[in-house]
Parts: C-alpha cells; structure tokens; sequence
C-alpha cells in the first residue's frame, strides 16, 4: 500500500539538496538543457528527449516492480528552473521508494496558451493517470484553461492558491480535478520570525522581479500590507527584466543600503527579504557581496548554503518538503482513490528554517537560540552543515 499523504515520514523531509543540486550535470553535458536528472535519480531512472521535439522528454524506472500497475504521468514546465529540477528529482525519489512503477512525460510548454493546450489534449488522448502542474505559471495555466476536467491534477512548487484566488480557504477543498500544495508559509507566521530576530526592524527592503505575478500577489505585496501596519518601513528592489538580473542587482542593491541608512545608520535595524522570484534569488551571489551588515533573508530555504554565496537565514518552504506534500497527494489519488478536490491545501508547517551561522558571525547578527533548536538546516560558524533537513550531520 502506498503511504498517503498524511503520513509523511521524516524520511522523504530529509532528501540532501546537496546531492541534488551537486549532482546536476554540468551545462553541455545534459541531454535536455531545461531539465536534469540528479545523480541520485541516475540510479533508478532514465531520462530520455522525444527526436522530433526538444521540448518533450520521457522518465522511466530502470527497474521493474513486476506487482506494480503501470501509471503515466504528465507533468507540465513552463520553463527551465533548479527549483523545478529538484521538485522533480524529489517526486521521482517518492515513488521509487513506494515502488510505483510510472514513466513521466515531461511536456515544457514555454508558458504559451497553444501549446499547453496541445500538452494537456495529448494526456486525455493518451490515458495519462495524472498531471503535475510544475511553478506557479502551470498552476495558473490549468487553473484556467483544465478546472472540471477529465484528468486529475497536483500542483507543485507553485505558490499559495488562495492568496491566488485558485481556491476559496485552506481546509475545504477545491471541489474540482485539481488538488493544491502551496510552496509558501504563512506571512504574519514569518513577520514574528523577523521580529523576534530584529525586535527593534525599522525597515524591510523586499526583493523580487515585476513579472513574477504569483510572487508579487503572495508574497510582496502581503507582507509589505503587514510589515505597514506594524510600523515597519518597506522599500522595494525590483528586478524589471529578468534576463539582466544580475546587472539590474549590482546597480539597485548599492542604492537600496544607501537608502537604507538614511533611517538606519548603523544597519542593525533593516533586512533584506529574498522572495520566491527565481531570477533573484538565483542571484544570491550578487546580493550578499552587496548587501554589506544588512541581513539577507529569504523565503527560499534553499538558497542558505555553506558556501560564501549564502542568504543569513531563511523561513520558509523548501523545495523537497513541496514536492513531497505534492506527490504523495499524487499517490494518495492513484492508489487509494482519493478525489483531488477532497484534498485540503498541501502546506507545510512548521516553517522550514534555515541558518547559516558563518554569514551570522560575519555580519554580526545574533541568532535567537529558539531559531536554531527549530532550524531544519544549519551551518556552523566555519561554513560546514552539522544538520540538514531536521538531521544532525557528522564530519569524519
């Protein structure tokens, strides 16, 4: 029997990013430049490009589970991104481990209408099972052009549905095809975070790029409602093309500390809060030489590292822990013949919190030990992992 998705076992909670991200084949070595098996799914899974379209690839299990019913996926991309590799790799980790046996048909659909279109009429052709809908951008897509349909459908890695107006409230339901998990934590749940890490913040600089609808609607534009009604003074950094984003960086977060210390001189009473925009927070690099005292925070637990390049901290939702909400809804459908619209929002809580106590010490933020004993990833004060997704980790 598969496990559901009420039963999540700190096992799939703890899937090393570091193999994930580490394990990505270097550019020019993939067979597809917009999707990449890790090193760890190399194992188990072959990926292969459909010869006609680059834009149509297959994953299949090298194994076979000779009692296991043959299952076909569709899971449609709007476009390349790591977080969309590791939400994959992760699924694929799910039902490797519950011995499901499924080849994926990954469709990416350049977030155009017509061919998102063609993607979801070829998986009511061929008996496709169930469809993931991969980023935000797919979410929306299906959400307008797929509710009531005959396939059923899991968001993943997509961001918070009611504050998109996908579905009316967190417990009820869709009532549709569609089944929703939400990549992002509570807004007020993470102002009490920054608040009781800065008990005197004075001002928050949001980080994000203007044509990331879905950022700006769950994640900008609440917290900087919440942060205003607090007292908190909020500026924007705002990436207006994300091709040039690492230009548009270097130029406006200079501007932003500057700004900054007209209220706060001493800059022991500002952050910089990193949102979900993957043209930004890809950008980490350019934002922390930048940033100089200023704490650089994020929505995006993934992008604290034990490197140089790394935000301070981060509370919010993983990538893995997403997708793991994501695909045992899929497995709870497939198997145990759960209805996607009975499903309440797949959220994940608590918070996934993430320090890097290297940057800490460097910029001199004192980290509340309450963060630490509730962090699910922590790097010491040399830059080394000691626990990564809720375990400790031992140096030889």
């Amino acid at each position: 029997m598969f496990r559901t998705a009420r039963h999540i076992t700190a096992k799939y909670l703890i899937v090393p990013l570091l193999v994930l991200i580490v394990g990505l084949p270097a550019a020019g070595d993939s067979i597809s430049d917009w999707f990449n098996l890790s090193q760890s799914s190399e194992r188990y899974w072959e990926l292969r490009v459909e010869p006609d379209n680059e834009n149509v690839l297959y994953v299949s299990p090298k194994s076979v589970f000779d009692f296991s019913e043959q299952r076909s996926l569709l899971v449609l991309f709007p476009k390349a991104s790591v977080a969309y590799d590791i939400a994959l790799n992760t699924i694929l980790g799910v039902f490797y481990d519950n011995e499901v046996q499924a080849e994926f048909t990954l469709i990416n659909f350049q977030d155009d209408r017509s061919n998102g279109l063609q993607a979801l009429n070829y998986a009511e052709s061929s008996n496709v099972d169930l469809v993931f809908s991969m980023g935000s951008q797919s979410t929306q897509f299906v959400f307008e052009n797929y509710t009531g349909r005959k396939l059923p459908v899991v968001s993943v890695c997509s961001k918070d549905p009611v504050l998109q107006g996908q579905v009316q409230d967190y417990i009820g339901g869709s009532g549709t095809n569609i089944a929703f998990t939400s990549l992002d934590a509570p807004v007020d749940l993470q102002l009490a975070y920054l608040l009781q890490l800065k008990k005197n913040l004075q001002q928050i600089a949001i980080m994000y790029a203007r044509d990331n609808i879905s950022a700006v609607e769950t994640q900008v534009k609440p917290m900087a409602a919440l942060a205003a009604k607090r007292g908190i003074y909020v500026s924007h950094v705002i990436v207006e093309n994300q091709t040039s984003a690492r230009q548009e960086l270097a130029d406006k977060v200079p501007e932003a500390v500057q700004k900054m210390r007209q209220i706060d001189p001493d800059q022991q009473n500002s952050v910089f809060w990193i949102t979900g925009s993957t043209s930004v927070f890809q950008e980490i690099e350019t934002i922390d030489k930048l940033a100089e005292k200023i704490p650089v925070l994020s929505v995006v637990p993934d992008i604290v590292q034990g490197g140089e390049s790394s935000a301070v901290l981060s509370i919010g939702v993983s990538f893995e822990n997403n997708a793991v909400k994501a695909a045992l809804f899929a497995l709870d459908i497939l198997a145990n013949n759960v209805k996607p619209g009975d499903l309440e929002v797949g959220l994940v809580s608590p918070p996934d919190i993430a320090i890097n106590f290297k940057k800490a010490r460097e910029i001199g933020l004192a980290v509340p030990f309450s963060f630490f004993e509730s962090a699910s990833t922590v790097y010491d004060y040399e830059g080394k992992v000691v626990r990564y997704k809720g375990e400790r980790i031992f140096s030889e």
